[in-house]
């Protein structure tokens, strides 16, 4: 799915660029990681949804191998509470 038009990027092309060393932790990371410059700025809430939840699955994928001492797992967005009824 394209989540940049003015760039065209898509998201697989967002997650690509988390796989490598370096990861990128903001937006503007993935648009130098990519090669490119944000234009118009509307894509930057949708790569950091797909940021998020790239790193949430990582660490979750990290804490069951390692016990959460990986990398992805320290930079990963803590996960939030469940509200309370």
């Amino acid at each position: 799915m394209i989540v940049c038009s003015c760039n065209v990027l898509t998201d697989g092309d967002v997650r690509a660029c988390l796989r490598g060393s370096g990861c990128p932790r903001t937006p503007a990371e993935v648009y130098r990681c990519l090669g490119c410059t944000p234009e118009c700025g509307h894509c930057a809430r949708t790569i950091k949804g797909i940021m998020d939840k790239a790193l949430a699955a990582a660490a979750d994928a990290s804490a069951a191998t390692c016990g959460g001492c990986c990398s992805a797992a320290v930079f990963a967005p803590p996960i939030p509470a469940e509200p309370a009824l």
